[in-house]
């Protein structure tokens, strides 16, 4: 499609919060304001679309967010925005704002909002990787994915002293119900003894012979990642089998959750998110539609939504190489 001269851009986030999402909102304004644009907030996400809770931005609505967890747009599901009726009703609010286009932070279902939401009506959109689970194709890192490892490497450094001081297996549940890049980049941070994610399923007996293993080496505290939506069970379906096979280990189950999506972002998820908001708004300035901007190789890349969503992101066969010999 021709570009369009872009005059107002509409920003909102959408699915679950992720570290960064306020970075990335300030960014998108700032370089909004710097092209002499109109910025407007829309709130709650495309439930907020629908509900016309959409305000326009100043300099005010951006002040110390850079450093804060969440985001001030707030977030939602939205069942309306799945009806025709619905997306109706958010672009005919879109219009009575005269808003040219959009920029969109959040994950596959947000992006896909975003896709469906130009075909129909070809409101320009640009969409922004905000997710903990760096699941998207087409970025090395999501928004938030640093941040969210950060935190569970914490959480697991906290848990290992009580697991050293008594002697104790802990299985420690992170996020990624489809996707295991936190339980791998946690699990390698955290010298784990083992990690459990989606993509692999790991049968009990290999847990137990590398747990065994590990106790003929005197290593008497283990710690064992499992992603939530891991093949092999939750956490606690997993320690529970395993405790018949090993009845004499003290066995404890933590499960981090929401957790991980608070906290401050890290200063590689404020770059990130800061870069690729300012490549948001060049990009549709530049006619760059219905593409998410991501990073990759350092560098700003735009994919095509429909690419990024469908596209499997596969995790990375070298770091589960590491962290097997890691864990012997």
């Amino acid at each position: 499609m021709e570009a369009k001269t872009i005059k107002k851009i509409g920003v909102l986030t959408s699915g679950g919060d992720a570290p960064g999402m306020n970075a990335a909102i300030r960014a998108v304004v700032r370089a909004g304001f710097y092209y002499n644009l109109e910025m407007y907030g829309i709130y709650r996400g495309y439930e907020g679309m629908i509900q016309n809770d959409i305000k326009k931005l100043d300099s005010k609505n951006i002040t110390h967010v850079l450093e804060r967890g969440g985001t001030f747009l707030k977030s939602a599901r939205s069942e309306d925005f799945r009806t025709a009726e619905g997306r109706k009703k958010a672009y005919n609010n879109l219009q009575n704002h005269g808003i040219d286009a959009l920029v969109v932070i959040g994950g596959d279902g947000s992006l896909t909002g975003a896709h469906l939401f130009y075909q129909e009506y070809g409101i320009p959109s640009i969409g922004l990787p905000g997710t903990i689970d760096n699941d998207l194709s087409g970025t090395d890192s999501t928004i938030g994915f640093d941040t969210a490892c950060n935190t569970a490497i914490e959480a697991i450094d906290k848990i290992r002293d009580t697991a050293t001081s008594h002697d104790r297996l802990f299985f420690v549940e992170v996020m990624g119900r489809d996707a295991g890049f936190i339980a791998i980049n946690a699990g390698i941070g955290s010298a784990a003894a083992a990690i459990l994610i989606p993509e692999n399923k790991t049968p009990i007996e290999n847990l137990v012979d590398k747990l065994k293993s590990r106790s003929k080496a005197m290593k008497t505290s283990n710690i064992v990642i499992v992603a939530e939506g891991g093949k092999s069970g939750s956490a606690q379906e997993i320690a529970d089998k395993v405790k018949k096979f090993l009845p004499y280990y003290d066995i404890k189950v933590t499960i981090l959750g929401h957790l991980q999506r608070g906290g401050a972002p890290t200063s590689f998820d404020r770059l990130l998110a800061s870069k690729l908001g300012v490549a948001a708004v060049e990009g549709l300035m530049q006619g760059k539609y219905d593409v998410m901007a991501g990073m990759i190789n350092n560098k700003v890349v735009f994919t095509p939504i429909v690419k990024a969503i469908v596209d499997d992101k596969a995790v990375d066969e070298e770091d589960l190489r590491v962290a097997n010999i890691l864990s012997t």
